[in-house]
């Protein structure tokens, strides 16, 4: 019986468009530096913008500011 693919998530990368996402939380971590207020903590993300990330990246991989600021400008 084959092994189902677990793909292998990028959490500094956007799973929407692949771009980095700049997540200064994933950036702090990989660093070993403090982590500092990421941009994304002041922005609000749609439902619908939400429900586009792949179920694989859900709560793995923060959505690029390019992508959030696309969604809210329509």
């Amino acid at each position: 019986m084959p092994k189902p693919l677990s793909a292998s998530v990028d959490s500094c990368a956007c799973p929407l468009c692949g771009q980095p996402n700049q997540c200064a939380m994933e950036v702090g971590k990989a660093n070993g530096q403090p982590v500092a207020k990421c941009w994304c903590v002041d922005v609000s993300f749609s439902p619908e913008l939400l429900a586009k990330v792949p179920a694989a990246a859900q709560n793995k991989a923060c959505i690029c500011q390019a992508c959030a600021l696309k969604e809210s400008h329509g």
